[in-house]
């Protein structure tokens, strides 16, 4: 599968794949949701951010079994922690706040 993560209308790129033989990409992209609220939030209620993609994409690799449904929890686990956290704080998880690229040497 193809999990594309556009941050426009994924209309946009559904229209300019629809002839493709292999239905296999999955867009997510801006739809219209949010409010006044952090930057990782904004990505979550339009369902682009880390922990959404995640469970998307083991959605469509059924052969992870116990092993993907295992994952599936923990990205919910994750998404209840930050919705419970930018409540009380009002700003991002510190480790999606402060999270950085690593250069591997």
């Amino acid at each position: 599968p193809i999990l594309f993560a556009f941050h426009g209308y994924p209309s946009l790129i559904h229209e300019m794949t629809y002839r493709r033989d292999n239905k296999n990409i999955h867009v997510r992209g801006y739809i219209e949701e949010g409010t006044i609220t952090t930057p990782f939030d904004m990505r979550v209620l339009n369902r682009i951010d880390r922990f959404n993609l995640v469970q998307t994409a083991i959605y469509y690799l059924p052969q992870l079994g116990n092993r993907g449904s295992y994952l599936i929890q923990q990205m919910k686990d994750k998404l209840v922690a930050h919705k419970q956290y930018i409540a009380e704080y009002g700003v991002d998880l510190p480790e999606v706040a402060d999270w950085r690229w690593h250069r591997e040497n």
